[in-house]
């Protein structure tokens, strides 16, 4: 196949885009500029996509022998990841970034153009399996567990899995990542993976929406309505926080308070006990298959409502206009704005993000 590896300038995708030389494809990669003001250099293991990252990138590639480019993405990745981000939290809910950049800039954007420009894959360093099953390709799960990125990739589209390409899927564990990477003289064997939001390097997420979406003090009640203190920006609030809410009104039992809901149309807080943020019901309008559809409108599956959280068994509905999940045990804590990806077994069937929750505890009890 004609592949385009996107590298990162990381290990995990320098040492895909060198098993894609080795399987004999004929290999490009390319780093994505996704900012015009990236920083020169990375906080540890905080951000990406920054000049450094880049000429990391570049030194695998000449390791490989391999073409290498730079795309300037950052206007796409503006609009459809950092604009969306902030958009979700004015609204209230709360997003993740990283399931957007895969949606748009990694599957939808780089891929129309590698595609445009005659490659037949897009080739990354993502931890999931793909299985060419009786009804077309299938993303699964990873070999290993521990760094299974399936979640993250659930809002691929039959179309996108066609032409995606990932080998570091069977892999049994990240060490032996690292280690094939020293042993093909790539520099970035010892580099630290990136965590939290690459376009907030520092971590300061609250400080960060502050400046974006502006802060106004506000009222935090609770499940009855009644005001327990204030806050100074409803956005730096998420369900199931329980730390830094200052109130004023201690609970009648002597408990912790958690955050239950963030309401940005009257920007009031609501808080109760821990007992509330359990979820009987999620539902959601924006959903994707991955692969074939799901031919019965009621099926029972798993549903995993964060990357890194326990699948929990569930039922699913199908309506007219949104997909409804009920699981066997409540789900802890769960956000509008989130996505919740279902599974059959190790296989993704879809993804929708969670527009609606229902408490398995009603207000008073």
């Amino acid at each position: 196949m004609r592949v385009l590896a996107a590298m990162s300038g990381g290990v995990d995708s320098a040492v895909a885009a060198a098993r894609a030389v080795d399987a004999g494809h004929d290999v490009v990669g390319v780093h994505l500029a996704l900012s015009r003001a990236g920083g020169t250099l990375r906080a540890g293991s905080r951000g990406c996509c920054t000049i450094e990252d880049a000429m990391d990138a570049r030194r695998a590639a000449d390791r490989l022998g391999i073409p290498f480019y730079v795309w300037d993405f950052s206007e796409r990745f503006r609009d459809d990841v950092i604009e969306d981000f902030v958009s979700e939290y004015r609204a209230g809910r709360t997003p993740n970034p990283c399931m957007r950049c895969n949606e748009k800039i990694k599957f939808a954007a780089l891929l129309e153009r590698a595609l445009e420009l005659g490659f037949d894959a897009v080739c990354t360093g993502h931890y999931a399996l793909l299985v060419d099953g009786p009804d077309g390709r299938e993303l699964h799960r990873a070999s290993d567990a521990a760094k299974d990125q399936s979640y993250v990739l659930g809002v691929l589209t039959a179309e996108q899995l066609a032409h995606t390409y990932f080998p570091l899927g069977s892999t049994p564990s990240k060490a032996e990542v690292r280690a094939e990477a020293a042993e093909r003289g790539l520099t970035v064997a010892q580099k630290p993976d990136s965590h939290d939001i690459c376009f907030i390097p520092d971590g300061d997420t609250r400080g960060w929406l502050a400046d974006k979406v502006g802060a106004e003090t506000g009222e935090i009640v609770d499940r009855t309505g009644a005001v327990v203190g204030r806050h100074e920006g409803a956005h730096a609030f998420t369900v199931g926080q329980r730390r830094g809410l200052q109130l004023g009104v201690p609970a009648p039992d002597g408990k912790p308070r958690f955050v239950l809901e963030v309401r940005p149309v009257d920007n009031r807080v609501v808080v109760g006990p821990k007992e509330a943020l359990a979820t009987a019901e999620i539902a959601g309008g924006r959903f994707t298959w991955a692969g074939r559809a799901p031919s019965d409108r009621s099926f029972a599956c798993e549903a995993q409502i964060r990357a890194h959280a326990d699948p929990v068994p569930a039922r699913a509905e199908l309506t007219d206009d949104e997909i409804v999940v009920i699981p066997e045990v409540p789900f802890d804590g769960v956000a509008p704005g989130q996505t919740a990806v279902i599974y059959d077994g190790t296989r993704v069937i879809g993804q929708f993000t969670i527009d609606r929750t229902v408490s398995a505890v009603p207000v008073g009890a």
